[in-house]
């Protein structure tokens, strides 16, 4: 069974969290996002050299008398000291999403899938993570088949020169939770080509309503969990490929009088408006409720009139129980500094981890690098948006480290893929 979290790159400035912080031994995957592409020739480039090759950290050394820093370098490295760890490039997501309105065309296509390969292989990635939010039309979506199928090919086309088999290196995408966007996708037609669909099962409500509702719900309401899955499935995604998604943070709304009611504004919140950490939740004053009618968490500060809905351990243990009984691959989280301490009982991660699969290393992780804008879900216009830090202070120790060459991450990454394959296979989630 899989978990999913997100690690943002840019959680190395104003957050603080870097790779050495993230709980390896709970995970099964990483997913580093995001990459953007280049909307002239449809390439897949890195977004931040800095935090992904550049910054150095203790510890840090040449890979075979060669230099590689960063994040990447970090990842790499948490790989070789735990082998069932699997890390996937993310590529696009709101932010950069608008670029993927050029793989309507064929030849941007084959550059898109031909640079992502080439950035797996430079850098020893385990596979590719596809965030297009949202495709709008027919031709957009038949796009998104094409784009997927073209991927896939070039994946395999590289695990034969490495000699691993499909599915050596996965293919997976984060896909949405809303009717208006996931009517539009050919379902049945992507699934031959994913290893995984990662829904995007947050953000139901926010600061774009009129009134202050659930972000995350299992059931009932305009949007819900139950119904995303139940819709994925019906046309022609199997059970075990869906991993369920879950926020890491909540978003508070001022003036309400509880669920379903108007209130005046949203929360001043840490990251951005209306926004709060997982972690410093409940806010002191306030009250933590489940909704068990909805499968909901979220508390309630009466003096303050403050509702902020999240995913709290009670409702965490009810979306658990869900992913069992039907049967789903697992839960993803966004994003990763958001949760509580694994040493804690409170820890989102620890209890996913408890009771879908019930040993270790059996979760997935999702890394954010760049400026993030909140992943919607929904069709309505997002007003808030995290910023990655605040102008002027992003390097504030830019001296550039000795880049390695394309050619040289190349053949290292070759290097790594083939002795992974012979080595043997990592130690199996016995739920996997």
């Amino acid at each position: 069974m899989l978990t999913q979290r997100s690690f943002p790159n840019w959680a190395i400035y104003d957050r603080k969290y870097k790779p050495s912080d993230v709980p390896v031994k709970q995970l099964t995957h990483i997913l580093y996002a995001f990459a953007n592409i280049n909307p002239d020739d449809g390439s897949v480039v890195l977004t931040d050299a800095w935090s992904d090759e550049q910054i150095r950290y203790d510890g840090d050394a040449d890979v075979q008398g060669k230099p590689l820093y960063g994040n990447l370098n970090q990842f790499l490295r948490l790989k070789r000291e735990n082998r069932h760890l699997k890390l996937l490039l993310s590529i696009g997501g709101w932010s950069y999403s608008g670029n993927f309105r050029g793989m309507t065309d064929g030849g941007k296509r084959q550059r898109f899938a031909e640079s992502a390969v080439k950035l797996l292989a430079d850098y020893g990635f385990d596979g590719l993570d596809i965030d297009w939010e949202y495709p709008e039309s027919p031709r957009e979506a038949q796009a998104y088949v094409d784009l997927l199928r073209e991927t896939r090919a070039k994946l395999d086309e590289y695990a034969k020169r490495v000699g691993q088999d499909r599915p050596s290196f996965l293919l997976t995408i984060a896909a949405p939770c809303a009717p208006g966007k996931y009517e539009v996708l050919n379902i049945r037609e992507m699934d031959q080509y994913l290893d995984f669909w990662n829904l995007m099962a947050y953000d139901f409500s926010g600061s774009w309503d009129s009134a202050a509702n659930h972000q995350a719900n299992l059931h009932g309401g305009e949007l819900c969990v139950e119904a995303c899955v139940r819709y994925y499935i019906k046309n022609g995604a199997p059970p075990h490929k869906l991993v369920l998604g879950v926020p890491l943070y909540g978003r508070g709304f001022d003036g309400a009088q509880g669920v379903g009611s108007a209130y005046r504004g949203t929360s001043k919140g840490k990251w951005e408006g209306g926004v709060y950490d997982y972690k410093d939740l409940p806010l002191q004053g306030a009250e933590e409720h489940l909704d068990s009618k909805r499968g909901a968490g979220y508390s309630f500060d009466k003096s303050q009139g403050q509702f902020i809905t999240y995913e709290s351990p009670a409702s965490a243990d009810v979306k658990a129980d869900f992913i069992r009984k039907e049967g789903l691959r697992g839960a993803m989280f966004w994003e990763l500094s958001g949760d509580a301490p694994t040493s804690s009982d409170r820890s989102l991660v620890r209890r996913f981890a408890d009771k879908v699969c019930g040993c270790a290393a059996c979760l997935i992780l999702t890394c954010s690098s760049a400026t993030w804008t909140s992943r919607r879900t929904t069709s309505r216009t997002p007003r808030a948006h995290l910023t990655m830090c605040a102008p002027g202070t992003r390097r504030a120790s830019p001296s550039a480290a000795p880049r390695l060459s394309a050619h040289h991450r190349s053949a290292l990454a070759v290097s790594w893929h083939t002795r992974m394959s012979t080595a043997g296979p990592a130690p199996p989630c016995p739920h996997t």
